[in-house]
């Protein structure tokens, strides 16, 4: 599982010209679901995106979540994420999970997040949506949870 995670000043999400999510202070996560993954990758995405710091405190230091500035998060699935680009021009998304799977883990995420307090908002699953945001910083991380290798 994959997140690219934005600390961002605002945010919203448009489906056929009309807003399904919108924050203010707080994240806007893109996630993408790998063919291979489970709940155990959900858990740990879920729980780095409420517990990351990456709010400054007083001294300006990153050192607060986003439960402890009062923020939002804005979850965005995005299957792109997997897209290989290394051969040709064109990439190829067959490590992308099917869209059942896809869909139950992402949901998962959202709920996990909203379960520990938090204001989720949400795009709509396999629809094409415009996202507006304001990068705060700009401040941007990856974050990823592959499965662990069985030989």
């Amino acid at each position: 599982m994959r997140a690219i995670v934005q600390r961002v000043s605002q945010a919203a999400v448009e489906v056929n010209g009309k807003v399904t999510g919108s924050i203010d202070k707080g994240l806007l996560v893109y996630l993408g679901v790998g063919e291979n993954d489970t709940n155990d990758q959900a858990d740990f995405i879920s729980k780095k995106i409420s517990e990351l710091r990456v709010f400054e405190d007083n001294a300006g230091k990153m050192n607060l979540s986003v439960a402890d500035v009062g923020g939002s998060v804005l979850i965005i699935s995005n299957f792109t994420l997997y897209g290989d680009c290394q051969k040709g021009r064109r990439p190829s998304f067959d490590k992308a999970a099917n869209p059942e799977l896809a869909e139950k883990l992402y949901d998962k995420v959202s709920n996990d997040i909203e379960a520990l307090g938090l204001n989720v908002q949400k795009g709509i699953f396999a629809e094409h949506m415009n996202v507006k945001s304001v990068n705060d910083g700009p401040v941007n991380f990856i974050i990823e949870k592959k499965q662990p290798d069985f030989e």
